[in-house]
């Protein structure tokens, strides 16, 4: 998002600190400057200069709507879940810099396979790694991906796992990310 947008909170809402990944309330009435708008959430800034996320699910607090989940295809067998979960993955942003996970490295492994207790199912593992150890998005990161590919067409069990070995470095972004950041 390119430019900034001030807005008042039409209704109280629930939001999670950035970067310690507290949860805080933000109030009807406050105003907030919209910092990002990509992927499934919104990063705003309080008039009290605190960066906070509101899920996309509170989005009429800012009066606009949710961002609605598009699989890229219908099938569930594994390879079509595998690319679902691909591209789900992508529309997850770290809440301060405007880039999706896959592109900045993050996500180290996918691994789909048919589920060995439900039929049609699937069961998706996936290796994440986090900007830095001890950052306090990182849970909030983790469940992102979890909600998101467990939501997917046939989809049963999801387990995300957070790794700090390797640790994550800039060589890992794209370079489509580090054109987007100016670092290529």
């Amino acid at each position: 998002m390119a430019e900034r947008e001030d807005v008042v909170l039409t209704r109280d809402v629930s939001a999670i600190t950035v970067p310690d990944g507290d949860a805080t309330t933000l109030t009807q009435g406050s105003i907030v400057t919209i910092h990002q708008a990509l992927g499934n959430n919104y990063t705003v800034v309080t008039e009290y200069g605190h960066m906070v996320r509101i899920a996309s699910e509170d989005a009429d607090a800012l009066g606009k709507e949710p961002h609605q989940l598009h699989t890229l295809v219908t099938e569930t067998d594994p390879e079509a879940v595998e690319q679902n979960c691909w591209e789900v993955m992508k529309t997850i942003y770290d809440p301060e810099i405007p880039v999706n996970i896959v592109d900045l490295g993050l996500v180290y492994y996918c691994n789909v396979r048919p589920s060995e207790t439900h039929t049609n199912e699937n069961d998706v593992h996936v290796i994440m790694t986090l900007t830095a150890p001890g950052c306090g998005m990182g849970p909030v990161i983790q469940g992102d991906v979890e909600k998101s590919i467990r939501a997917l067409p046939g989809v049963g069990k999801v387990e995300v796992e957070v790794v700090l070995d390797p640790p994550w470095s800039r060589e890992m972004m794209s370079e489509v990310a580090q054109l987007q950041l100016g670092l290529y």
